[in-house]
This record gives structure tokens, sequence and C-alpha cells, in this order.
């Protein structure tokens, strides 16, 4: 094990894993944040989907009816 060529040979391996390591990480990283980017850009006033706005909307007429007396 005191051979140079078998340190040179473990070094190398070592610095080729970190690299890849390394460059599998900031692959993840980067499809983390598109993905962020993603559902950030989702969150407009058009994020809702029409039939939950119609619902919604619904239900503030009818609670609007209530609290005028008109329903009961």
């Amino acid at each position: 094990m005191t051979d140079p060529a078998t340190f040179v040979a473990l070094a190398s391996a070592g610095t080729a894993a970190i690299g890849i390591a390394t460059a599998a990480v900031l692959r993840g990283w980067q499809e983390y944040l598109d993905l962020r980017r993603t559902q950030v850009g989702n969150r407009g006033p058009r994020s809702r989907a029409p039939a939950e706005l119609i619902e919604l909307r619904a239900r503030v007429r009818r609670l609007e009816a209530i609290a005028s007396g008109a329903e009961r």
C-alpha cells in the first residue's frame, strides 16, 4: 500500500466520486428551484379553479342575504 500509483488511483477515484456527487446535488437543487418558481408563479389571481370561485361567490351571496335578514 506504499506504492505511489495506489495513492494516485485512490485520490483520482475519490476526486471523481466527489465530482459526481456534487454534480448530482447541484442538478437536484436546480430542479427544486425550478419547481418552487413554478409553484410561486401559479399563485397569481387566476390560480383558483373557476368552480371554486363560483362556489365562493355563491357562499358570499348567501351570507350577505343572511346578514341582511332576507333568508333565515
